[in-house]
């Protein structure tokens, strides 16, 4: 079982950042350096000595990078991701503030 566990340990690691957009860069005396959300669950489970499994399921998504150039440091947004995000964000928002004005109406 400690074996299982050690193995998702290092699957989970591998998930990330680097998964999306790879290790920072320096390009003409520019640093890019990325941004990603990562999230990542994992289980493992034994019935016997024999007997083990175990699963797991990750996400990450390109948020943007961070752009370094001497002393003036920005974020420039991967605008393609924050829209993919935030549509149903704002599907939700929409519906739960039109079911709240429709309860205030009664």
């Amino acid at each position: 079982m400690a074996k299982l566990a050690v193995e998702l340990g290092k699957q989970a690691a591998a998930l990330g950042v680097t998964s999306v957009y790879g290790e920072q860069q320096d390009v003409d005396g520019v640093r890019i350096i990325p941004v990603a959300l990562s999230w990542s669950a994992f289980g493992a489970g034994e019935d016997t000595a024999e007997n083990g499994g175990g699963g797991g399921a990750g996400l990450a998504i390109p948020v943007g990078a961070y752009i370094r150039k001497g002393d003036d440091l920005r974020f420039e947004p991967n605008l393609i991701s924050l829209l993919a995000v935030a549509t149903p964000f704002v599907w939700v928002a929409g519906r739960a503030l039109s079911r709240f004005i429709r309860a205030l109406k009664r």
